[in-house]
């Protein structure tokens, strides 16, 4: 397995799947958006990034592993905190620049501590929103939006 490289030198060259790797379309920076979904409800989790060595570590161990743009190295999801993604399948856009990640989540999978990182800032839209889809509980309003009689 490819090492985590040191902050600031460029990230290793993947075993990724050459087939998959031509395929992909990423940014500037190498990476692309990998969206978190819980399997078995279609919950939307979280987005993290993704380089060809953390798409390779992914497929091939089965737990979800990211490349923080922060610290400048992968770290794989539930490695400290024991919120950990089982990875259930694996799919790119039409586009193939975006990557989705169909997991089974244990735990929280928000660094804040919630389910997810969408359910704790609901915008307000002049639309109604289907029920129980990030909807806040009635009488009560997201973190950060100021309700209005």
């Amino acid at each position: 397995m490819t090492s985590t490289p040191t902050p600031g030198t460029p990230r290793p060259a993947s075993d990724l799947d050459p087939a998959i790797a031509a395929r992909l379309k990423r940014g500037a920076d190498g990476l692309v958006p990998a969206i978190a979904q819980q399997y078995d409800t279609g919950e939307v989790l979280m987005l993290g990034w993704m380089d060809d060595e953390a798409l390779h570590r992914t497929l091939t161990t089965g737990r979800c592993t990211y490349w923080s743009r922060s610290r400048q190295e992968y770290w794989v999801k539930g490695d400290t905190s024991g919120h950990i993604q089982e990875v259930k399948s694996v799919a790119l856009d039409c586009d193939a620049d975006t990557v989705l990640v169909r997991v089974d989540q244990t735990g929280a999978a928000c660094h804040t501590g919630d389910r997810t990182c969408f359910d704790a800032d609901v915008l307000p839209t002049g639309g109604v929103s289907p029920a129980g889809a990030g909807s806040p509980t009635p009488g009560t309003a997201p973190r950060g939006i100021a309700e209005t009689s």
